[in-house]
């Protein structure tokens, strides 16, 4: 029994073919229970629909789907469409500067076609999902990541103009490693070529000069891993208070609880380091931690930590005698 139903049989040999491998036309034919002549034309009508499938010859060749100069229709299964669907949702409020007017486009478009069945699974998520935004921080253009990513890809040296955290401009010539995304800011990982070292760029105080400079070999990451570099220099490298407090309770206690560093001291103590912007945040973090502490430095932590013991005695009705 030859498959007459055209548009069906698009649809399942558009499924086989985002399978990522190559497939031969007598296997596609035996899929879809149609003969090699009928493969020929229905891919024809995918790449009419913009589709990109390339064909190999030989023995070996066959069918495979490519990526083309524009995006067509996507077929995705159940699981996808929702895994899409929740992603753009939770990915709209956004530190990136133009992606979430892009996002919520993008979340009516697959919204509108979702089967009443997936429809009502994603209504269910989004009723119970709140997303909040970035605090009025700093957001970053999309076009400056979109740049700084193909410079990395490239192995492009990148020169820019950027603004320290206490205000001071230098020109910088990198050699960029990686991107990351923390706590809704984004930070380039790079090597700083007139420094001889590592260094971490806010993506935001960025202001690319072009064109990029010359290619580069791509050095070992520092420490083994850009994550576990980035939580020992962070501090160093961006937020102006690096705090140091000693903590009486074992550091089995206190890691995973904190975004810092702890580092043992013996059984019942360790060394909490923590970067911030804000005093008040360093305050919140150690005072949930519902234990002792010691403040080593700054000596604005400690004077700040009095301000407020102070009025939160008065809040409790404590008065100065």
């Amino acid at each position: 029994m030859v498959d007459t139903d055209t548009p069906a049989r698009l649809l399942r040999l558009l499924s086989l073919l985002q399978t990522h491998r190559d497939w031969s036309g007598t296997e596609l034919a035996e899929r879809l229970n149609v003969t090699t002549r009928t493969v020929r034309r229905d891919v024809e009508r995918l790449r009419g629909l913009g589709y990109p499938v390339h064909t190999t010859m030989g023995p070996a060749g066959g069918y495979r789907l490519g990526a083309g100069a524009s995006l067509p229709p996507l077929l995705l299964d159940d699981e996808e469409a929702v895994a899409v669907t929740v992603g753009l949702r939770a990915g709209a409020p956004s530190s990136v500067s133009g992606f979430e007017d892009a996002s919520l486009r993008a979340l009516s478009k697959v919204e509108h076609v979702l089967p009443s069945r997936l429809r009502h699974r994603v209504e269910t998520l989004g009723d119970a999902m709140v997303a909040i935004p970035p605090r009025g921080g700093p957001t970053v253009d999309a076009a400056v990541l979109t740049a700084v990513s193909a410079a990395i890809r490239a192995a492009e040296t990148l020169r820019f103009d950027y603004v320290g955290h206490e205000g001071a401009p230098s020109a910088r010539t990198a050699e960029p490693h990686r991107l990351v995304s923390w706590g809704h800011r984004w930070y380039l990982v790079a090597w700083d070529v007139d420094r001889g070292d590592w260094r971490t760029f806010r993506a935001d105080r960025m202001s690319l000069r072009t064109p990029n400079g010359p290619r580069f070999t791509h050095r070992e990451p520092p420490d083994g891993d850009v994550a576990a570099y980035l939580r020992r220099t962070i501090g160093r490298d961006i937020w102006p208070y690096r705090c140091r407090l000693t903590v009486h309770a074992p550091a089995s206690r206190i890691a995973g609880r904190v975004d810092g560093v702890v580092t043992p001291i013996d059984d019942d103590s360790c060394l909490l380091e923590l970067a911030s912007d804000s005093l008040d945040l360093v305050a919140l973090v150690v005072g949930t931690l519902g234990v002792d502490f010691d403040v080593q430095s700054p000596p604005e932590l400690a004077r700040h930590l009095r301000t407020l013991s102070g009025r939160f005695a008065r809040a409790a009705g404590q008065r100065r005698r």
